[in-house]
């Protein structure tokens, strides 16, 4: 069994197998909106690979921060737009 880490998201406990990036671990909330487009539109992973900029999130205060390219660590805290 892979080592667990936890996290917060959006105010919430989680907890993820190490190595997991932080989109896997808000997907894993059950989330299918990361933030809100300037118009209002939802907007989530798309490339998976940092190209688009759609997984956006504030992690430990530092605002638009490409989830897909972050692994998760403990005691991380994430913020989404939802």
């Amino acid at each position: 069994m892979p080592e667990a880490v936890t996290l917060s998201i959006d105010g919430a406990p989680v907890s993820v197998p190490a190595g997991c990036t932080v989109a896997a671990a808000v997907a894993l909330t059950g989330a299918s909106s990361f933030r809100r487009s300037v118009t209002g539109e939802p907007r989530g992973p798309l490339c998976g690979m940092g190209v688009c900029f759609e997984c956006r999130v504030t992690i430990d205060g530092r605002p638009h921060l490409r989830s897909c390219l972050i692994l998760c660590r403990h005691g991380m805290s994430i913020e989404t737009d939802e």
